[in-house]
């Protein structure tokens, strides 16, 4: 019988390799333990990747869509709220008109102007509105907001109607201000005449949040308010019977127009329902998506566990052999 023998340096050098081969696999159990996913992709999938990269594709473009959704809701949400904020001028303006108009006294009409002064402000200032540094009523122009001051609307309006008293003059002049290109749109309107791209919030569904501050509701407000601001004016010198009539007129054009805005929210709040519903959508694609990756590159805790626990008692054993090595010595031979 032929006996084979290493020598003790041959031996520490085969006792250390084996050590930190069994090292090596209790920390891919231990990461494997821990994370619940293989270390070893590669393996684990023989090489084929496809699905993993489909996955992880879709997971990536759910990622952008989660991006846009996030911005529509905002942009969405901050139009509403603007919105808003102009209907409940108008309808403040409405009422003081239909009533304050009622009464053929210069004190009363001051009052009205006054007020109407302070609406416009307030409405051009709810246009105004920016939302993470993007104006909301501006077209493609987000960086700059779509209107002046009040005081620059009024003072280019007034030069409009100087000098006409009657109600239909005046109302008429209002109007093809506000209508002429070369009026409002160009004089006061700062913003894009582009309306802002729609915005794709799913593989296949894309939510428009089109309006600017020329839409003609927004307008018809914006002329009315204005020129409820301007009648008690002295410089316009309109008598007083005209200004209760003018008053009146506006009132009703108002509550038109308050109308007209309630539907601007209704579209602005259809959009809010489809982001809502695009997000939940998108979500539970989310979930899909990443059961099914975790389901294929997973690593069973029972069967990991087990193994973790055969590989530590290796490594007791091999230290053990190593001490019992260590400890040899001629004279315990020799006995």
């Amino acid at each position: 019988m032929t006996l084979t023998s290493i020598g003790d340096l041959a031996r520490g050098l085969t006792l250390q390799t084996r050590s930190t081969q069994i090292k090596q696999q209790i920390e891919t159990l231990s990461y494997e333990m821990s994370t619940g996913t293989v270390q070893d992709v590669s393996g684990h999938l023989g090489g084929d990747y496809s699905h993993l990269l489909d996955l992880d594709r879709s997971l990536t473009r759910l990622d952008a869509f989660g991006i846009a959704t996030s911005e529509a809701k905002l942009f969405s949400d901050a139009m509403q709220q603007s919105l808003g904020v102009f209907s409940d001028s108008t309808g403040e303006m409405t009422a003081t008109l239909l009533a304050f108009g009622t009464a053929n006294h210069a004190v009363t009409h001051e009052q009205a102007s006054v007020q109407a002064r302070n609406e416009l402000d307030t409405m051009m200032s709810a246009l105004n509105t920016r939302i993470g540094g993007r104006s909301l009523f501006s077209g493609t122009a987000t960086d700059v907001s779509p209107l002046p001051s009040a005081e620059t609307l009024l003072t280019a309006l007034e030069a409009e109607l100087t000098g006409l008293v009657t109600v239909t003059d005046i109302r008429n002049a209002a109007e093809a201000w506000f209508n002429d290109p070369a009026g409002f749109d160009a004089v006061i309107y700062q913003g894009s005449n582009a309306a802002l791209p729609s915005m794709q919030i799913a593989e296949n569904e894309r939510v428009t949040l089109d309006i600017t501050a020329t839409d003609p509701a927004l307008k018809a407000a914006l002329r009315d308010v204005a020129i409820a601001a301007l009648v008690a004016d002295d410089a316009l010198a309109v008598p007083n019977d005209q200004r209760t009539g003018l008053f009146k007129q506006l009132g009703v054009a108002l509550a038109n127009a308050q109308d007209d805005t309630v539907i601007l929210r209704a579209e602005v709040g259809a959009a809010e329902a489809r982001v809502e519903q695009a997000t939940s959508r998108n979500a539970a694609a989310r979930t899909s998506l990443e059961y099914t990756r975790n389901a294929l590159i997973e690593a069973d805790p029972y069967e990991t566990a087990t193994k973790l626990q055969a590989v530590q008692f290796q490594l007791e054993s091999l230290y053990s052999v190593t001490v019992r090595n260590a400890n040899l010595s001629l004279v315990n031979f020799l006995r």
